[in-house]
């Protein structure tokens, strides 16, 4: 369905959850992503600039790693602000999404792989109480680039 059920309490605790984590959103984008292409590396055919690394260290260096780390995290902290507005949190995540399907071609099960990677940073670093509060967030993402993937004929 297109409109979201978040209640106010909700929204409250996910973006208490996902600002302990974006505070360091380059950092943390960067561990997110490296760890999806330590664990997943077929994921890394996507990123022609990644392809040639194979060290995480590597790759926690690389500015275009850092660079889509933090993107990665701003796209989603523009979505948790507005959780108690569907319509502007579609205007965020319809677009994201048909640029990954339409142009960018990515497999749309990546995005669950990320949302699992976050959910698992913020339990090591803020425990499970933190994690359970983002959770629903994650599955409200997927779900609906998931439907705008099917709406571009994936």
């Amino acid at each position: 369905s297109s409109t979201m059920s978040f209640s106010e309490a909700e929204v409250q605790s996910a973006r208490g959850a996902w600002e302990k984590i974006y505070v360091d959103a380059e950092d943390n984008g960067t561990t997110v992503l490296v760890r999806m292409f330590t664990e997943h590396p077929d994921t890394k055919s996507y990123f022609t600039h990644f392809k040639g690394m194979d060290s995480a260290e590597e790759m926690k260096q690389s500015d275009q790693v850092r660079g889509h780390g933090k993107k990665v995290f701003t796209a989603i902290n523009d979505m948790v602000q507005h959780l108690d507005n569907s319509e502007a949190f579609l205007g965020i995540v319809n677009p994201l999404g048909k640029k990954h399907a339409t142009q960018l071609k990515i497999d749309p099960k990546n995005f669950r792989i990320i949302c699992d990677i976050i959910l698992q940073l913020m339990e090591e670093k803020f425990g499970g109480d933190c994690k359970a509060s983002f959770e629903k967030v994650t599955n409200e993402i997927c779900t609906h680039l998931t439907n705008v993937y099917k709406e571009a004929g994936w």
